[in-house]
């Protein structure tokens, strides 16, 4: 991770901990989930927020009225709508991405699960998917939320990202490591 990804993702993670446990303390954890869900698929829908919270040339006013607005026509989590006018009056929008990863991390980790990143040349269907799902449930002792992205440079195969733990099965991996085989004989 780069120094500037290290410091955003630092910041990101103290303003999610503080969220999350004035949200854990009001018991209002659902409707924070809620929120975040809400306001990453704005995110994602959205190349003005976008813009707005990583431009340096909106000023700190601007950024503070346009969020405070942006949330409360949301209607998101009164801590989280608070929390980003605090942040934009910081200069800290930039980090939101970070934010709302932080705090879907520390809502799992509450609820006792995990997310695997799943990577696989074709889309899962929704069998393979629960299947997976309760193969890796197996494994890690906790209930598994599949986040599924398709790369068809893949071949076939899959790689899969529980916590620190990678598991390549692909064959572009297989291909790659007997393309090094063959170079160390010949």
């Amino acid at each position: 991770m780069s120094e500037p990804a290290s410091i955003s993702a630092g910041i990101a993670e103290r303003y999610a901990t503080a969220i999350f446990e004035i949200a854990q303390e009001n018991q209002n954890l659902d409707s924070l989930e809620t929120s975040i869900n809400d306001l990453a698929a704005a995110l994602g829908e959205s190349a003005e927020l976008r813009s707005l919270i990583q431009s340096p040339l909106v000023s700190r006013g601007e950024q503070e009225g346009a969020i405070t607005a942006i949330a409360a026509k949301m209607g998101l989590n009164e801590v989280l709508a608070k929390s980003l006018s605090l942040m934009a009056q910081k200069r800290r929008l930039f980090v939101v991405p970070q934010l709302i990863s932080a705090l879907r991390e520390l809502i799992a980790q509450e609820r006792g699960e995990v997310t695997a990143e799943v990577t696989s040349a074709k889309a899962l269907t929704k069998a393979q998917s629960e299947k997976l799902a309760s193969t890796l449930k197996e494994r890690v002792g906790k209930t598994v939320t599949i986040n599924s992205t398709v790369d068809e440079s893949l071949i076939g195969g899959l790689i899969v990202k529980v916590g620190s733990k990678m598991i390549d099965t692909s064959i572009r991996s297989k291909l790659n490591s007997l393309q090094n085989a063959m170079k160390e004989v010949g």
